[in-house]
This record gives structure tokens, sequence and C-alpha cells, in this order.
């Protein structure tokens, strides 16, 4: 049995390129005990890889990435071949983990697999941790989400609807995606941020203000919900995709706003708050399995996709979660 992995063999300088990347056959590692084979299903690919290229990513090393596997080979009694697991060593074919790097995925009836790296994933679980626990959304507000179909944005939309959010509102960067957003994803207004100014379509889409901002983005879609927010409105910052590439970051000129509205503006990382997986399934399960929700996603076949993929992903090319199927 072979095995393939991807390491980074330069660093980028601006927007990354597939040369940055090495396909490396290696031999599989043997199961010691303690340890498991496991063959890769699905592999990840999310906007924070990005800045791990710049120092978090050694070179020519394997890459750290989520992913979802079959055990092959086992030599623990607490992972049995044929189990379905989570675990963090994607950007190859195979891994070998232990029972501490993994977690095993009670498959649910009715929910595809690829769900739990998406809406059940890290990403439904900073969904609903920036809309419960840092903007504590209430039924009836009006909440606008940046980066809305993307997969973090997809997952926010659906769940501030079944948290009661009263008018769903979001951006993103095509009038295509902004049909898919209202048609499919559950929002009540999108417009594509290409289409004008962003603090003009903004207004529009909310003409009596918002209570929350969910933000992926930040730079002038910060400075917009800024702009249109009530008095003590909150925003969870999630993430600043327009600044991933080393442009230069842009403050948004309204800053003292927030003193002026009282309002609140918390960054937030999910891996500190992964105690709320449990309530995220809870949460969640009923309605992926009678179908109310679905974890919106983009499924790319073939590990030799993977590179492409993932700046595919960068360049927006997916709605909702993007994932590559061995």
């Amino acid at each position: 049995m072979g095995m393939t992995e991807i390491q980074l063999v330069r660093r980028p300088s601006g927007v990354p390129t597939a040369d940055l990347f090495a396909f490396v056959d290696i031999e599989p590692p043997s199961v010691q005990p303690g340890t498991a084979l496991v063959e890769n299903l699905l592999l990840s690919v999310d906007p924070y890889m990005r800045e791990c290229m710049d120092d978090d990513w050694e070179l020519n090393a394997g890459l750290e990435g989520r992913a979802i596997a079959r055990v092959i080979e086992s030599g623990t009694p607490d992972l049995a071949p044929g189990d379905i697991v989570f675990h963090r060593k994607s950007w190859r074919t195979h891994a070998l983990v232990t029972p501490a790097e993994s977690r095993k995925i009670e498959e649910i009836p009715g929910v595809p697999l690829s769900a739990h790296l998406g809406i059940l994933g890290g990403t439904g679980l900073s969904a609903y941790v920036g809309l419960t626990r840092i903007a504590t959304l209430q039924p009836g507000e009006t909440i606008f989400i940046t980066a809305a179909a993307g997969g973090v944005g997809t997952a926010a939309g659906r769940i501030a609807k079944l948290l009661g959010a009263g008018r769903v509102i979001g951006s993103t960067g095509t009038t295509e995606k902004a049909k898919y957003l209202t048609e499919e994803a559950s929002f009540d207004a999108a417009f594509s941020y290409r289409s004008g100014s962003i603090g003009e379509l903004l207004a529009e889409a909310a003409p009596d203000g918002i209570d929350v901002c969910f933000d992926n983005v930040g730079g002038e879609h910060l400075a917009a919900a800024i702009d249109v927010l009530r008095p003590r409105g909150r925003i969870a910052w999630c993430g600043a995709v327009s600044s991933y590439n080393h442009q230069a970051p842009v403050a948004p000129s309204n800053l003292f706003e927030i003193v002026g509205k009282e309002l609140r503006l918390e960054g937030f990382l999910v891996r500190e708050h992964l105690d709320a997986r449990p309530e995220l399934y809870d949460f969640l399960t009923p309605y992926l399995r009678s179908g109310e929700v679905i974890s919106d996603e983009t499924i790319v076949p073939g590990f030799d996709s993977m590179v492409e993929t993932f700046l595919a992903m960068l360049r927006g090319e997916n709605v909702g979660k993007m994932l590559v199927e061995l």
C-alpha cells in the first residue's frame, strides 16, 4: 500500500500558487501499540490555511487540516477497523493517529459524512459559537453576514434562522451566489459586493439597520456594518479574508462609532469553544435528519485535486464548505 502526502516547499508572497506545493510518495507508517492507520475519505480546505502557509506549517513536511477517515489497521482497543474518525492530519491519503488525536464519528442516518466537516464540524461550530456565545443573537433581530456563501457564512445564515432571526442579510462575491443565498440557503436578502458601494448596498438591504454583524471579511465590510448597526449592536468577528494575501489591512474610518453607538465588537477562536460541540449536535441533528437543513458544500473528487481545490476556495469559487473526496 502506498501513501502520498502534500508538502509546502516554499512560503508564499501574496496570492499562493500551485508550485508552492509538492506531492510526495512515502512509505505508510507502521502501526504501533496505541495507534491506528486510517485511510482518509474527505479532506477540508479552509481560509485559515492561507495564514498557516506564512509560518505555522513547516516546509517539506506533512500539513495540518481537518479530515474524515476510516480505520484500516489498529493497535489500540479504542479504534477498531471500520471505525469512522475525525482527525487533523489532512493533505495526505493515509495517516497514523492515536485515540487522543482523533474522535470517533457516529454516523447519523440520513446525514452525509461530509456534514461532519461542514455544518456539524468546525465550520458550523464557528457559526454557532459566534451567533450564540459572542453575538448573543435574539429572536426577531436583523443580522448581516459577510462572506455569506462560504462554509461558515452559509452555516451562520441557516443557524441564525433556526435561532429565530427576523431578517438575515448576506454579502458575497457574485450575483449567482447572492441568488443561491436567497433561494437555497434561507437568507432574506443578499448582494454581490462587487455590484456597487458595500455601504450603500447594505443600507438598501437593511433600511432599518441591523442588530448583529457576523464578520468574516473585515475592511470595508466591517465599516459598512458599523454604519448601519443600531445602538448597542454586536459584532462577532470570525475572520478577515480581505487581508489574508498580505494586502494592507483596511481599518474602518468609522471605528469611533463603536463608542458613539455603544457597540460591542468581539473576536473569537473556535478552538476555545470546543465544549459547545455537543450542544451544536443536539441543536442541529433533528433539522439535518428531517432535511429541513442541509450542509451547504462543494465537493471535488480526487486527492490529486487537493492543491487546486484549496486555491479555488481562496478565490471564492465554492458555495458552502469546500471538500476533497478521496
